[in-house]
């Protein structure tokens, strides 16, 4: 094989699969490089979340066939998607339709809402698009569905009623929206996690930020995939009017739940060691504040 016809291979299939096709030494050890993050701008919510997660190596590299995934976006509220306050219907129907391509076996979306939960999965919209992209609508309001669990590195939250989906999902996708919150300043990707939770009243009585820290030591989701397409800057995390909220047409995906939030917070304007659950999740380790130490691959569409 020329060098020619090398490069483009290797630009088809990846230069690592390339080099051993073409019978390189030392071909097995060059394996594909990906960011830690990606930060994207300016596209609508498909295509951004198509050109992220291809980005992050292809939702295969999450999903592997006949597996099983839920999909945690914010539906809490009894709001229309124009509100900013759930996540966009559009991006939750896109991270179905990948899941599926990728072989996943069933793809499950569910919240615990605030509101009705038949309200606020009927006027988010995200229960049509999910029913749409063949994913499966599930209540999170029935007692019976929720489990105890203990959590070791709590400081504060050692034990929580979890959702079964969320124990015993192969994949756990957590799909937040950013927004203003009146208790924590934000809500993002790890406060988007008491949505999985029976007793979170506990947590609002119970110093809210280190409760929201212990938890996501629990279970890092695979990827977080967080919402700015439009997003809500006052009066959240319900919102009043659509003047409460400004199109920022920004997506954020990574692995690492306290590095997309930190990558949230900026984009909102705020200084993340402001927000005291991520300093507290920081403490814990659940991910890196550091973002200078990441790879990150910024795209504008």
């Amino acid at each position: 094989m020329d060098r020619r016809s090398f490069l483009k291979q290797a630009a088809a299939i990846g230069v690592g699969a390339a080099a051993a096709a073409a019978g390189y030494p030392g071909a097995l050890l060059s394996a594909p490089a990906y960011p830690d993050l990606t930060a994207l701008m300016g596209g609508e919510p498909e295509p951004m979340f198509d050109k992220g997660i291809l980005a992050m190596g292809g939702m295969g590299r999450f999903v592997q066939p006949n597996q099983t995934v839920v999909i945690k976006p914010n539906i809490g509220w009894d709001t229309v998607p124009e509100r900013g306050a759930t996540t966009n219907p559009r991006l939750v129907s896109q991270v179905v339709r990948h899941s599926l391509d990728a072989g996943a076996k069933k793809v499950y979306v569910f919240d615990h809402t605030c509101d009705a939960w038949q309200s606020c999965y009927e006027r988010s919209g995200i229960k049509a698009s999910v029913k749409a992209a063949g994913g499966i609508m599930v209540p999170g309001n029935s007692h019976r569905h929720y489990h105890n669990i203990q959590i070791p590195k709590g400081k504060v939250l050692n034990q929580a009623m979890a959702h079964e989906l969320f124990l015993e999902a192969d994949v756990f996708i957590n799909v937040p929206v950013l927004k203003s919150h009146g208790g924590t300043t934000l809500t993002i990707g790890m406060k988007n996690l008491m949505g999985v939770v029976w007793n979170r009243g506990w947590w609002h009585r119970n110093n809210l930020h280190q409760c929201i820290a212990d938890f996501a030591t629990y279970r890092v989701p695979d990827l977080t995939v967080i919402d700015a397409y439009r997003v809500l800057k006052v009066n959240g995390p319900r919102g009043v009017s659509h003047k409460d909220s400004v199109f920022m047409k920004a997506l954020i995906i990574s692995a690492d739940p306290l590095a997309a939030d930190t990558a949230a917070a900026r984009m909102f304007g705020l200084d993340p060691l402001d927000i005291n659950y991520m300093m507290h999740a920081n403490d814990l380790g659940v991910g890196t504040m550091d973002l200078s130490a990441l790879d990150i691959r910024k795209i504008r569409i």
